[in-house]
């Protein structure tokens, strides 16, 4: 009788490794802390963590531990063990089967193609805030159209040139947002000082309400704010010594983000009211408050909001190059066309999967717009786009606990236990997910939305997943 040979992730991921030798090495261990940096501090959700008042610091903490930390110690797992182009992908391919692993590439694909279709929304919003009193700018459906097509194809062309090029931009855009967050926290310090704010406490606890809107509050800011540690892995393949600094990153940042994360919304807090908080520019809006009367506040403010605004096309045109490899990495697996893993001659970028992922989202900014308002426009979009990040999240946290045992991914019990609270607060913002949290025109229609994209759009991804497999040759139907 023959023995099973033994699981080893290493010798699993030999074939993605010999593909990405092909890549170029060009992320080092300060590239990866910048990217961090970029991508786990997302600046549209201080609008939302700021719309639970003075709760939010109860809301950070708990996020912190229940989520964050978890989301750390778990993603410093699994990168040691599988440090391979394709990432998140990769891992739950080599824990679960090609089937899942597929579902995670598709809804991680989705996450990004609709989170970059937000850039329109954004940018004319800042727009509206940076000049002043000209508010059409945020609310004419054309301009939306037209600056989301600029800036995507704008990024299409960065992500073909490749992470030479794009490393800058986004370590450029880290630099940028650390500024505008900085000063942004000494604002209300300032205010104290020149005797325009009466008070301020940065660190006052009070117990939240225990309802639906409160606990949508909460998951929303918990797992939109402070996801992304593992979203830097997809570039394993391009980095210099993967194993040891993309866990460096994480452990790195982790603290700092979580300290610019509750001041900042607590700065934002002493001069909006949660009730009256822009979701879409929740930062400028404070800033041109905070700053109102002051003699520099015609230079500062500006320059505040126009360094805040580098972030999202920075931030955006990482996410944008990380998702253009998940085809390519899904090629090399053969669970896409071989039309995917085509490399660019020079830049060694996928070019065909950038030119698609491209197209896909310059359709949806704008099917995004029809029907509805700018500011439900970008609910949507951002709400659709994280719920699809969220559905990853599950097959993540689920390697360490729920993975074959005799796939030697299950670490000791204490990270165990923490993947366990992760898994359960994604769970918590994938039901809550559906309830709004600003005035829309129909809230049964804005959950049903929701609802009927998220699970039609993972059926279309099972059955391209199954009309892929029956095509391959039976040596490679494995799983």
């Amino acid at each position: 009788m023959g023995t099973r040979e033994h699981f080893s992730p290493q010798s699993a991921g030999a074939a993605v490794q010999a593909q990405s030798a092909e890549l170029r090495k060009e992320l080092g261990l300060f590239d990866l802390v910048m990217a961090q940096i970029l991508l786990v501090i997302v600046v549209d959700f201080f609008g939302i963590a700021a719309k639970a008042g003075s709760a939010h610091v109860v809301f950070w903490l708990l996020a912190i531990v229940l989520f964050f930390v978890p989301l750390a110690l778990v993603v410093a797992h699994l990168n040691r063990l599988m440090p391979f182009e394709g990432g998140l992908y990769e891992w739950a391919r080599l824990a679960f089967g090609d089937q899942i692993g597929f579902l995670v590439a598709w809804n991680l694909w989705l996450f990004v193609m609709l989170y970059v279709a937000v850039i329109g929304l954004v940018t004319t919003a800042f727009l509206a805030y940076t000049l002043g009193p000209e508010a059409w700018i945020a609310s004419s459906r054309w301009l939306i159209l037209a600056v989301s097509f600029a800036l995507i194809l704008g990024m299409m062309c960065l992500a073909a040139l490749g992470l030479r090029v794009g490393k800058w931009l986004g370590n450029a855009g880290s630099i940028a947002v650390l500024i505008t967050l900085m000063v942004l926290i000494f604002t209300p310090l300032l205010g104290l000082w020149r005797g325009t704010l009466a008070e301020y406490h940065p660190l006052r606890l009070a117990m939240p309400p225990l309802t639906i809107f409160s606990l949508s509050v909460f998951s929303k800011l918990m797992f939109g704010a402070l996801s992304g540690f593992e979203y830097v892995a997809i570039f394993a393949g391009e980095c210099r010594n993967p194993t040891r600094n993309l866990t460096r990153s994480v452990l790195i940042t982790a603290p700092f983000i979580a300290l610019l994360y509750i001041f900042s919304t607590s700065s934002i807090l002493a001069y909006v009211t949660p009730t009256a908080v822009d979701v879409v520019a929740p930062i400028p809006q404070a800033l041109r408050l905070g700053w109102h009367g002051f003699r520099l506040a015609g230079l500062v403010v500006p320059l505040a909001i126009i360094l805040l605004f580098v972030n999202y096309p920075t931030t955006f045109s990482v996410y944008f190059s990380a998702s253009a490899r998940l085809p390519m990495v899904a090629g090399w697996d053969h669970l896409l066309p071989e039309w995917f893993t085509r490399l660019h001659s020079q830049y060694k970028t996928p070019v065909n999967s950038v030119l698609f992922l491209g197209s896909i989202t310059l359709a949806s900014s704008a099917v995004a717009l029809i029907g509805v308002g700018p500011q439900e426009a970008y609910e949507l979009l951002l709400t659709w786009g994280f719920t699809f990040y969220a559905i990853a999240y599950l097959a993540m946290f689920a390697i360490p606990f729920l993975s074959p045992k005799d796939r030697g991914l299950r670490p000791r019990w204490w990270v165990r236990l923490a993947a366990v609270s992760g898994f359960l607060m994604t769970l918590l913002y994938l039901v809550l997910s559906i309830f709004p949290i600003i005035n829309v025109e129909n809230s049964w229609s804005y959950s049903l939305k929701i609802a009927g994209v998220v699970l039609g759009a993972n059926f279309i991804g099972w059955v391209i997943y199954r009309a892929g497999k029956r095509k391959l040759p039976l040596y490679s139907r494995n799983n």
